[in-house]
């Protein structure tokens, strides 16, 4: 067994690593699967990651620092507009960028079995062209096609950037991630760990009760409620945490909504919808902390937020 320390063949690497694409195919769920553990919230719809969430991975030889970030697309408000700012800033700060493309998208079903490059991808690419950094491409959702249709995909991708390598992978089931990490290592620096061992993330615990409960109003408002929903932690008490059932940590939280019809929603007939995304939250909460959550939320409406410069600022 090598440890984490060794320098081996050429030295330690560290370094950022960058994951980009659209929205919706799967960068949040492959870093979660990296890591092991679930630090960026997931759903069904795009759009779902505002922020750059930093996971560190320690493998042999290597230290990797992956920066998830928004899904790379057309804005059409001020929101957008610095998410995607946010993604393409991400790229020209890192050592290495992984293209994650969904490779249903690009499979296009034609009687010849051919494949074309996303549209959205093209933008993707030109961004890390511009950047100048090693790039790879990773082929996500493998378990959604048949293996025949997935050359096609390679051979059209191939001729759209010089990539360090192309990888098929399944970020819902796990198949090819194991490998990945040692794929990437070349593309790094020789470099000691730039993080500590046992940190996992730089984001604080405050930021990330957050968007658990963003996530569990995604889950269950579904297309009712639409982006225009952020989630700010007022209180954030630890006064009572200890390890195990005899701590409690108290967090009070506010779901911000648009629009008096969206807060209709988000609470429910009597409370019910609030006390289900309540409960649902608490219970991940509780497992991410180590200990008993007591949480109390609260929806106010904040008309037009994600269009002007307080809502903004929630994500600088």
């Amino acid at each position: 067994m090598t440890d984490n320390n060794d320098t081996g063949e050429g030295g330690h690497r560290s370094g950022f690593v960058a994951l980009t694409g659209q929205p919706n195919v799967g960068k949040s769920t492959l870093l979660n699967k990296l890591l092991g553990e679930k630090l960026a919230i997931v759903s069904r719809r795009p759009q779902t990651t505002r922020t750059r969430i930093l996971g560190i991975h320690n493998g042999p030889g290597v230290q990797i620092a992956f920066l998830d970030t928004p899904g790379i697309h057309e804005p059409t408000t001020p929101l957008n507009r610095a998410m995607v700012a946010l993604a393409r800033g991400a790229i020209e700060e890192v050592d290495a960028s992984l293209l994650v493309t969904d490779v249903k998208m690009a499979v296009r079903s034609t009687r010849y079995g051919g494949a074309t490059v996303h549209e959205g991808d093209r933008e993707v690419i030109a961004a890390l062209k511009k950047a100048g950094r090693p790039a790879a491409l990773l082929l996500n959702k493998i378990d959604t096609v048949s293996r025949d249709r997935v050359l096609p995909v390679i051979d059209a991708y191939s001729e759209a950037h010089e990539w360090a390598f192309i990888y098929p992978l399944s970020a819902r089931t796990g198949e090819g991630v194991e490998r990945l990490p040692e794929l990437i290592a070349p593309l790094l620096p020789v470099s000691p760990p730039l993080f500590p061992p046992d940190v996992l993330t730089d984001q604080a615990e405050r930021i990330l009760a957050s968007e658990y409960i963003r996530e569990q109003v995604f889950r269950f408002t579904h297309a009712e409620v639409p982006y225009g929903v952020a989630v700010e932690v007022r209180q954030f008490d630890e006064t009572e945490r200890g390890e195990g059932e005899g701590g409690l940590v108290r967090i009070n939280a506010d779901i911000i909504v648009e629009k008096e019809s969206q807060k209709g929603i988000v609470i429910g007939r009597r409370g019910a919808m609030l006390r289900r995304v309540g409960t649902a939250a608490r219970t991940n909460l509780e497992r991410l902390l180590g200990t008993k959550v007591w949480l109390g939320l609260h929806v106010r409406v904040e008309k037009d937020w994600t269009r002007g410069p307080s809502g903004l600022r929630r994500f600088e």
